[in-house]
């Protein structure tokens, strides 16, 4: 939010209290306190009316420090906040406090953050503080940015991958892929100085990324109080993950979720005769399918969520289920948070008070998406019980995912929750606790094998996977912006994300449609998904059939190395789809800006082709580079400028990496460094026996994949024959 009149003045109407003079110190209670007044103090008078503004730093983790700022203390505590962990240690001194390495300290300049003695940002004091306005009173600090310093993050975001000039507001909307909105709202930012600041709210809070000070980040919550953490290290990855490691790790999704997901559409007519085609025609194409997905109308229009099958077009959905298990198929059904008037549940749920109700006690309703709907209260325990029921029907049914669809978009006047809670905080927070609820219900249910597939979310929303975008366009620029999307949730702390191949709007021409299936597969998770027209291949030309079929099978041959990434993302918070800058840092100022390419875990390159004429176009950073497709070399740092067919895009091979992958039922090894090409089948993976061709690896983590099972061992491993 925007408080001044260009640098020197304030908008009409504002009053600022700022950190003008600080007068007191406080080290007692494990943390820094200081006292800092709003005007001068010459005398004894001047301590009079002058109100003080308080800032509170304590440790969290090791690197991360919380920082609270308050005008007035007896505040009401909102709620929900984020829960952190109490306590981290740290070394209190009568001027800073240390947290390992990343240090706060009051000097006469004001306060100031550190990493190994590199300074970091500093708060402009006499632009921070309380400001009272015609809309209320916000709390807003300003952190100073340095020249050339970056910024990336704050969730979804489909805007410029660099933040910096950008005013960005956390609101949950129901907004597409190609606008300012969102639908993962993340008050979370890293600097490519290797810091990150989360803030410590549900609400909705306003970043300033240079825009309103160009010389500050900026950021203001409505109330009396603003919480923030700064997280440091000695790279990008350690702030994801110190990030991860406080907000929550990205639980790991099963194996079988890594394959292609092929969807019915939404508003397309399909019944168990079309489903059961596509699943076959799929196979006779040669195209591998892991998940069969059933959009909306799998329940009868005007009654959606009542989690009953249209008996219209499914009079067997169990036997149904059945079948496309039997072909090896795991199976996935729409749901969202809304109960219809016309639904089975809406009588049951108003009688037993479990949705959202109005101030006066009535429930509250509307007829935006269906006809009537009630918003389930998940503040309710009963309510979420109740929900969870309906869930535990569907799964022993032989659902094996949820698509939770929704959770942004509610409402926040006139609205009363079950708990009590604030209804402007209520509006991002909805979406974790939808899909946590749901995500327990599949973990009673399924075990490891729990997974939703999840739009909307907010701060810890990535320990529930995997996210998808939302509702993307069919046209090039849609599908760069999908990419941006992703690259900037991957820097929020989410490790497993997708997007509608082809795109949901519209209807794709064959052109684009075999460019984003590339790119689609290439993701950690791949979805075939449209609107108003079927996603499937022969839909578009017989050319589609045959790229979708090189690429799942690609992508299927890479299993033992996404593996790997998911196991990093669920361990350590680092996402399976990285910016170039989490790889290879900031050192080097073309990466700083890179956004049309990514790497895949650490070690693949990918740069989806986005014209028509086939040109695509990538930046290698130092080092040498192999194709993945056909073997040649390049040594970076260089840039990449050719034309490329339907079957082939800038994939690279990052130097000194051994890439696992699975062949015609063998696992294989590829090594990649700066002496060698390719060598392809360096290692094979056969009856127990691993042949080592050519390296010098010590050992080798071999992952095999059986079923629904994985296994993972550390094994030593030298050149010739070595029994596994």
């Amino acid at each position: 939010m925007r408080f001044r009149n260009g640098f020197w003045h304030l908008d009409d109407g504002v009053t600022l209290y700022a950190h003008k003079e600080y007068f007191d110190i406080d080290t007692d209670g494990g943390k820094l306190t200081l006292y800092a007044c709003a005007s001068p103090i010459s005398c004894r008078n001047d301590t009079l009316n002058n109100p003080v503004m308080t800032t509170e730093i304590r440790a969290v983790a090791d690197n991360i420090l919380r920082v609270d700022v308050y005008h007035h203390a007896g505040a009401a505590s909102p709620k929900p906040a984020p829960e952190l962990p109490v306590s981290g240690k740290a070394a209190i001194s009568a001027s800073s406090i240390i947290s390992k390495d990343l240090k706060a300290e009051f000097s006469s300049n004001g306060l100031s953050f550190s990493y190994k003695g590199k300074p970091l940002t500093s708060r402009f004091s006499r632009l921070s503080g309380c400001m009272t306005t015609p809309g209320g009173r916000y709390i807003a600090e300003y952190l100073t940015t340095d020249i050339g310093e970056t910024y990336y993050g704050l969730g979804e975001r489909f805007t410029q991958f660099v933040k910096n000039g950008q005013k960005v507001e956390m609101w949950n909307l129901d907004s597409g892929c190609a606008s300012e909105m969102s639908h993962k709202n993340i008050p979370f930012f890293i600097s490519s100085k290797n810091y990150g600041v989360l803030v410590l709210s549900y609400g909705k809070v306003s970043f300033e990324m240079g825009s309103e000070v160009t010389e500050c980040a900026q950021f203001s919550v409505p109330g009396e109080c603003l919480s923030y953490c700064i997280i440091a290290g000695d790279s990008i990855k350690d702030i994801v993950s110190g990030y991860t490691a406080i907000t929550g790790r990205p639980a790991l999704p099963p194996a079988w979720s890594f394959g292609l997901w092929l969807s019915t559409s939404f508003t397309t007519d399909y019944s168990e005769k079309t489903v059961l085609s596509f699943v076959d025609r799929m196979a006779e194409c040669g195209i591998p399918l892991s998940v069969m997905h059933f959009d909306c109308f799998w329940m009868k229009e005007f009654q959606w969520s009542d989690f009953l099958w249209d008996s219209r077009m499914f009079p067997d959905p169990a036997g149904l289920l059945r079948k496309l298990h039997e072909r090896g198929l795991h199976t996935s059904v729409w749901i969202n948070p809304y109960i219809a008037q016309k639904s089975r549940l809406f009588r049951e749920g108003a009688e037993k008070g479990y949705f959202l109700k109005r101030k006066d006690g009535s429930i509250w309703q509307c007829d935006v998406w269906q006809a009537g709907m009630a918003i389930v209260d998940f503040t309710n325990p009963e309510a979420a019980s109740w929900y969870k029921d309906k869930l535990r029907e569907l799964s022993r049914m032989g659902v094996d995912c949820f698509k939770t669809d929704f959770g942004e978009n509610i409402p926040v006047d006139d609205v009363a929750w079950h708990d009590g809670s604030d209804p402007m905080l209520m509006h991002n927070y909805y979406s974790y606790i939808y899909n946590k609820t749901v995500y327990a219900v599949q973990k009673e249910m399924k075990g490891d094998d729990a997974i939703v597939f999840a739009r909307s979310s907010s701060i810890g929303g990535q320990q529930f996977p995997v996210h998808w975008a939302g509702d993307n366009v069919a046209t090039y620029p849609s599908m760069a912006g999908t990419l941006r999307g992703g690259l900037s949730l991957a820097l929020s702390g989410y490790g497993f994300w997708s997007h509608d191949i082809g795109g949901f709007e519209d209807t794709t021409s064959p052109d684009l449609f075999k460019r984003w299936v590339a790119f689609g597969l290439l993701s950690s998770h791949s979805r075939l998904h449209g609107s108003s027209s079927y996603r499937v291949p022969w839909a578009f030309d017989e050319e589609a059939c045959r790229v979708t079929a090189f690429f799942a099978k690609l992508k299927e041959s890479l299993m033992p190395y996404l593996w790997q990434c998911a196991k990093e993302s669920h361990g350590k918070g680092i996402p399976v789809i990285r910016p170039m800058l989490l790889e290879f840092g900031t050192d080097d100022e073309v990466i700083k800006y890179l956004d049309q390419q990514y790497m895949l875990g650490p070690s693949i390159l990918a740069a989806p082709v986005f014209r028509e004429d086939g040109i695509g176009r990538c930046y290698l950073p130092e080092g040498k580079w192999v194709s993945l497709i056909d073997g040649s070399s390049e040594e970076g740092p260089c840039w990449i400028c050719r034309e490329y067919d339907y079957f082939s895009l800038p994939l690279y091979a990052r130097e000194n990496s051994i890439i696992p992958f699975s062949k015609d039922g063998m696992g294989m090894l590829r090594a990649y460094n700066a002496s060698d090409s390719l060598l392809e089948g360096i290692a094979e993976i056969h009856n127990g026996t691993c042949t080592l061709y050519d390296g010098g690896f010590a050992e080798l983590e071999l992952i095999t994949t059986t079923g629904k099972n994985s296994s993972r061992r550390i094994i030593p491993i030298r050149k010739g024959r070595n029994t596994l």
